[in-house]
């Protein structure tokens, strides 16, 4: 960080000729710390404007069932160049089915406008439920306004940064182009991250069927709002001061083999500017909290994380 409060002392006048002068360094280092204010506020956004592909898959169950292993995915796909046409091909694309741990809940999630990320965007779980505007370039193929999505999954390809859901991959299109763009099979997309917004849903806890009282309790965190990420997560009996800290499993997953009795509250720490806060969810597991169950926490995250990028989503769509 460049501190702007050190200039050098009035014993800096017995310096020799040849040593800048105190006004000369004083103007220096006032013009270094303008220069800084200005690069560091041009690289705080909201939101940043990414390049890249995009590809899609048949259905929405491949995104959302459960599962640790990669299935192969086959994207066929027309290729252009300026210099030639090229045949059509087949692209074997590696996608960890719901890596995310959503199950077949992901297919509520935004009406089925799903993608799996790249490891860059799904941050070992980290990313997962992240909200992203999506549009592909061709503006003869695609609308300017394009789709939203929600992450679910993991893509480890090398060659687009999503894999969409044929629904999502459609929404792009202009209006009678959806078949057009299907036989695309890769496009070029612009995209950035936005906040969600569970219109009357909190953020949820749902207890997983591994959990089994009093040993080990694991959670799935569902309807996160907001533009953060969930980068810590304690639990407490309602009332305690003693927090015990839980691990992510996978995806949105955490758990934890000291499971404290009676009933259960949880606190989050979550990215928020270019800080973290504390979010604190007070009461939401009874004592008699069952297996398979969706709990409302009776909060919601509403904040936004800067990023540092350039160049800075300008909000013209």
């Amino acid at each position: 960080m460049a501190h702007c409060d050190r200039f050098p002392s009035e014993q800096s006048s017995s310096l020799p000729s040849s040593s800048l002068s105190v006004s000369a360094m004083m103007a220096k280092v006032l013009s270094l710390c303008f220069v800084f204010f200005l690069v560091s506020s041009a690289a705080a956004c909201d939101r940043c404007l990414h390049l890249s592909k995009a590809a899609y898959f048949r259905g929405v169950s491949a995104l959302s069932c459960k599962s640790q292993s990669s299935i192969a995915l086959k994207v066929t796909t027309f290729l252009f160049s300026r210099i030639a046409r090229w045949p059509l091909i087949s692209l074997m694309l590696p996608l960890a089915a719901g890596a995310c741990g959503y199950g077949s809940l992901a297919n509520g999630f935004n009406g089925g406008y799903l993608a799996a990320a790249v490891p860059s965007i799904y941050k070992g779980g980290a990313g997962c439920g992240a909200c992203f505007k999506v549009r592909c370039k061709n503006e003869k193929l695609c609308s300017k306004g394009g789709t939203q999505v929600i992450v679910t999954d993991l893509s480890n390809s090398n060659s687009t940064d999503f894999v969409m859901s044929s629904r999502a991959f459609m929404a792009m299109a202009n209006k009678g182009m959806s078949k057009s763009i299907l036989q695309q099979g890769i496009v070029d997309i612009e995209y950035k991250r936005v906040p969600c917004v569970f219109k009357g849903l909190n953020l949820a806890i749902r207890v997983e069927e591994s959990s089994k009282k009093p040993y080990y309790l694991a959670v799935k965190i569902l309807y996160q709002g907001g533009q953060t990420q969930i980068v810590a997560m304690d639990v407490s009996r309602v009332g305690s001061p003693n927090w015990q800290f839980m691990r992510r499993n996978y995806g949105a997953v955490w758990d934890t083999s000291r499971v404290p009795e009676g009933a259960l509250q949880f606190r989050f720490v979550v990215t928020a500017g270019f800080d973290g806060k504390w979010v604190w969810a007070k009461s939401v597991l009874p004592a008699d909290w069952k297996v398979g169950g969706i709990y409302n926490t009776r909060v919601q995250i509403t904040d936004i994380a800067q990023e540092g990028c350039y160049p800075c989503d300008d909000g013209s769509w």
